[in-house]
């Protein structure tokens, strides 16, 4: 069945177009905004914005961000809004045209006008804070996005690094409205550091100081998000990690409550099976369903892109039915449509509102919005709750199905009804053991031996599976009534890898069941330092040389289980041959690229900024500083993604660790934290890369929360 399409050139003039003129109502509107406002940079560069109200403190914040790193805003929202392409070609059309299938102006722009006053104040500050922005600023050139309206502040309201469309494969997507065979549709890198972070939840029975204690440690790319703290006269009063560009705090805490966000594999995202029919001579597609047939939906989208001779626009016919947008076909020719959460002023609501919390009531209040789909939530405050809360956009659904695969969409019996209430949902509030965590894997180990049990709750309900990082989280929480702050920090930066633990044995195994001869000779001294090893990682470690070497290789050689951990796999089925084989590449790989197989991991593992770029360019002859902390792969708590590139030999990481703090809660609150590299994404800023060496050893700086810790550690106090 062949799809409708027609490609389009217009010759135009919207990525070149002129900032729009202030009016004298929107100038007068900057300058009371303005007025209201203080920023406070603190001696690392951060900005602790005051506002009068609320909108003012939006204001303040993301004028902030835009003198920190305007590039990044606007790319956030070059991506959300599916305008990409406008900046980078033709590459990004099947990305943005992902993201138009859900993210339409028009749709947008009726959420705004039916959005609660309050939240309009919110989104028409954050505008006038763009555009004051740019007007103060006449030599920053954005490249897309002259003039920010109110309404595009809807197009990006979690905050996570992949949301729910990116399930959503491009290539397919492609195949099936570009009509073209693409042949490859991407297999799963077995090595791919896993996305989310780690949070953790103690209770005040397990601290010395008898308070509550809240690890924020988001894993993902680089320079992902400001630190900032923004507050005003309307009761808010934030500090943490903000997405770049977005009106809230989205990991972090106030003077009471804290909150953690880790990716969660929640099914909050499925697929239906759509029995088409068309009608020819009306030149219309039906699809079955309940017995009878509908009209498929059918909409142009427009993708403007630019070239070097200007701006193209590629125009799609693309198609839904109730269920979704119809996003590929399958292996039989079955037209695949997709459904996921969708309301975006609920979202930006519940994002919001979560920041001025006071209490757990007040907290757990807020998911009656049901919009926090990709995440699950670790909290703590300074009542002393604690608690984990799973992704709350849950669709309600027939368990008789497979909601892993497509079902069935011409039965009434696949339709979502509803979603899943609190209590139906697998939340955890003061467990026993007094503490909980989330490491992106399954929640039935939230709280050890008081953890949920996966028998009460529908399966669809979490597809996650135990992982290394997460036996680690358990390893270093339970039995343990002593945590301080500081010790926190130590355990979020125990450097235990887990995922050793069988495997490294099993290779012993088998080179101790070789014959004696070269073979065994060539490896006995290296398997002699794993043999020694504790296996925790560190910057002067071989051996951690050796194992992560060897682990990336054989994770490559073993063919995958599904919902099998990949440690598991390999201690139990990997072959004795292919252990060795493995282990021996490994040590010529790490002979051939640092001229000697007992190369120290610290010499290997580095962190490196040299560029404000989005994407880094890496440079071995430049300076970097050794990481001892490994991927999460590993069991790594302390994340740190990182791979040679074509250019270099030495890994360098691109993601994991971002933003990492620790919190301690009572009748002050008192926190540490550190950011990848520095506040500033100007190379020539002292700010671009003042935090890298805390970064790396975890030397976690005080958070000047309250304003008499701002007292001679402040830099600059303005009005924006």
């Amino acid at each position: 069945m062949k799809h409708v399409f027609a490609f389009v050139v217009l010759i135009t003039i919207v990525a070149f177009a002129p900032r729009i003129e202030a009016s004298p109502d929107e100038t007068a509107c900057w300058k009371a905004h303005s007025d209201n406002v203080t920023i406070v940079r603190d001696d690392w560069g951060i900005a602790h914005v005051t506002g009068k109200s609320d909108a003012d403190a939006v204001f303040g914040m993301i004028y902030a961000q835009c003198e920190d790193d305007f590039n990044r805003v606007e790319t956030n929202y070059l991506n959300a809004m599916g305008r990409l392409a406008e900046a980078e070609g033709e590459s990004a059309v099947w990305r943005d045209l992902r993201m138009k299938l859900f993210i339409r102006p028009a749709f947008l722009k009726t959420e705004y006008e039916e959005s609660p006053p309050w939240l309009k104040k919110l989104m028409t500050a954050w505008a006038d804070g763009l555009n004051y922005y740019l007007s103060q600023n006449p030599d920053v050139k954005p490249r897309v996005i002259n003039h920010f309206e109110p309404w595009m502040a809807l197009s990006f309201t979690e905050g996570s690094i992949g949301g729910d469309i990116e399930t959503i494969n491009l290539a397919r997507l492609r195949e099936f409205y570009g009509n073209e065979s693409v042949g490859n549709y991407g297999t799963p890198d077995p090595l791919a550091e896993p996305s989310g972070s780690n949070g953790i939840a103690i209770a005040p029975k397990n601290t010395a100081g008898k308070r509550a204690l809240l690890l924020i440690n988001p894993h993902t790319s680089f320079y992902f998000r400001s630190e900032l703290q923004m507050k005003s006269g309307e009761g808010l009063n934030a500090y943490g990690a903000v997405t770049w560009g977005q009106i809230f705090i989205y990991q972090g805490f106030n003077n009471r409550v804290g909150w953690m966000h880790t990716s969660s594999a929640g099914d909050a995202v499925d697929e239906w099976r759509e029995e088409i029919s068309t009608d020819v001579k009306c030149e219309k597609y039906f699809y079955r369903h309940d017995n009878g047939l509908m009209p498929v939906k059918v909409t142009t989208i427009d993708v403007p892109y630019k070239t070097a001779d200007g701006m193209k626009t590629r125009t799609f016919t693309v198609y839904s039915t109730h269920h979704g947008p119809v996003v590929r076909k399958d292996e039989k020719g079955a037209w695949i449509t997709v459904g996921l959460m969708n309301s975006p002023s609920k979202a930006l609501q519940q994002s919001y509102i979560r920041t001025k919390a006071r209490n757990l009531a007040t907290f757990k209040r807020n998911f009656a919005f049901h919009t926090n789909s990709s995440n699950n939530t670790l909290y703590a405050d300074a009542d002393g709750n604690i608690a984990y809360f799973h992704a709350n956009f849950i669709p309600r659904r027939d368990p008789a199905f497979d909601w892993t695969k497509p079902v069935d969409g011409s039965i009434k019996q696949t339709d979502w009804n509803g979603v899943l209430s609190f209590a139906e949902s697998p939340n955890l509030i003061n467990p026993a053991t007094g503490w909980v965590y989330n490491s992106n894997n399954w929640p039935w180990s939230a709280a050890g031996t008081s953890s949920l049990k996966q028998k009460d709750y529908a399966r669809y309900v979490d597809n996650g599976i135990e992982s290394a990082r997460g036996r680690h989280a358990i390893r270093v929480l339970e039995n343990r009534r002593d945590f301080t702050l500081d010790g926190l920090r130590e355990a979020a930066y125990d450097s235990y890898l887990p995922w050793f633990e069988k495997t490294v044995p099993a290779l012993v195994r088998a080179w101790e069941a070789l014959p004696e001869g070269p073979a065994k000779s060539e490896l006995a001294e290296p398997i002699g330092v794993l043999r020694k090893w504790d296996l925790r990682w560190s910057t002067d470690s071989v051996a951690t040389s050796l194992a992560v070497f060897w682990a990336s290789d054989i994770v490559r050689s073993v063919k995958p289980v599904p919902g099998m951990p990949s440690e598991e796999n390999v201690a139990t089925n990997a072959s004795a041959e292919q252990l060795l084989a493995s282990f021996s590449r490994a040590t010529k790989r790490l002979a051939n690229d640092f001229g000697k197989w007992n190369t120290p991991w610290g010499e290997i593992n580095r962190f490196q900024r040299l560029t404000g770029d989005i994407v880094q360019a890496f440079n071995d002859s430049a300076p970097s500083i050794p990481v001892g902390f490994t991927s999460g792969n590993w069991g790594s708590l302390a994340s740190f993604g990182a791979a040679p590139t074509s250019r270099t030999k030495k890994w360098y990481g691109t993601s994991g660790n971002s933003f990492v703090a620790v919190v301690e809660f009572g009748p002050r609150v008192r926190a540490k934290a550190v950011t990848a590299g520095g506040e500033s994404g100007d190379p020539l800023d002292k700010h671009f890369n003042d935090q890298a060496k805390r970064y790396a050893t975890g030397d976690l700086r005080d958070v000047y929360f309250y304003p008499d810790q701002l007292k001679g550690h402040t830099e600059r106090r303005y009005k924006p």
